[in-house]
């Protein structure tokens, strides 16, 4: 796909994280800043919600603040969801053009937005949960009441129901640590991937000046 990011000249990953509220999206980008910390930088989000609204580290705004940025261009990415504003700051397109990975708490809703931006870029992560305990999980949580609980499971469903091309898939069912393992490979292999290019183009370069 064409990407109407302007510095793709970058080998560097755009990870777009995404799952249903109560999947567990805080713990994995955790467990992956904590396993990759050289390799991954972590995004956060402007939210128009207060700061210790819920567990996500995020940067709280007000709408007038939050609108101010967006007139003046400084979201890479923005949407709106649950009543609140979520913007993704034009700081990723710096990290992506130093060539440095980066991770980012996406939408699904908005996925198609990201990818016009970000083309072949973006990498998608799609955590999912068995319905019964993704439910148990909202229960516990008690931040809604049952019937918007019910509500949440339906949409969750429904994108369920839709595929995503070329996602690294997680099943945040049960052990985080198993959770992992998809995307732990992935990376690892990734990285293994850039070192052989780097020896294959040092040696060329080397044959070369002696040439």
């Amino acid at each position: 796909m064409e990407s109407s990011y302007p510095h793709s000249r970058s080998n560097a990953c755009l990870f777009y994280v995404i799952g249903a509220s109560g999947s567990g999206k805080d713990s994995v980008m955790n467990r992956i800043r904590e396993h990759w910390p050289k390799h991954i930088m972590i995004a956060h989000r402007y939210i128009t919600r207060s700061a210790d609204a819920g567990s996500e580290n995020h940067v709280a705004l007000s709408s007038h603040e939050f609108l101010q940025r967006k007139d003046n261009q400084f979201f890479a990415l923005d949407w709106q969801a649950n009543g609140h504003y979520y913007g993704i700051g034009c700081e990723v397109d710096v990290w992506l053009d130093k060539g440095v990975d980066v991770m980012i708490n996406g939408s699904r809703a908005h996925l198609e937005q990201a990818k016009k931006r970000y083309g072949c870029t973006l990498i998608p992560v799609v955590i999912s949960v068995e319905s019964s305990i993704l439910k148990e999980r909202l229960i516990s949580r008690g931040r809604e009441s049952l019937e918007e609980v019910e509500q949440r499971l339906i949409r969750s469903n429904q994108l369920n129901l839709q595929p995503i091309k070329g996602a690294i898939q997680l099943d945040n069912s049960g052990c985080l640590d198993k959770a992992m393992e998809p995307f732990n490979q992935y990376y690892q292999q990734r990285l293994l991937s850039i070192q052989s290019c780097t020896v294959d183009k040092n040696s060329s370069q080397l044959m070369d000046a002696k040439g």
